[in-house]
């Protein structure tokens, strides 16, 4: 396969080049923190479900799980799709 020369880049894929090197792996990121938000949400509705039914949860379990949500869910906001600039 013939190299175009230089400047006859389809414009499409010279765009998605770029795009993919300001963010490296972003959707193996973005996977990632939607996999660890959810395992905190199960975790955190867990813990609900224990604690309705009269069991004890440690505050700093409960802590620990709040946190988790907040960091992950965040991570997930910042992660995403912005315009260049």
């Amino acid at each position: 396969m013939a190299v175009p020369p230089r400047g006859q880049l389809d414009p499409a894929l010279r765009e998605r080049l770029l795009t993919e090197a300001r963010t490296p792996w972003r959707s193996l990121r973005r996977g990632l923190w939607f996999a660890l938000v959810a395992s905190a949400a199960v975790g955190l509705a867990a813990m609900a479900l224990r604690a309705s039914a009269g069991g004890e949860v440690p505050l700093t379990d409960l802590g620990i799980q709040l946190g988790a949500l907040t960091l992950f869910g965040a991570l997930l906001l910042v992660d995403r799709n912005r315009p260049p600039g």
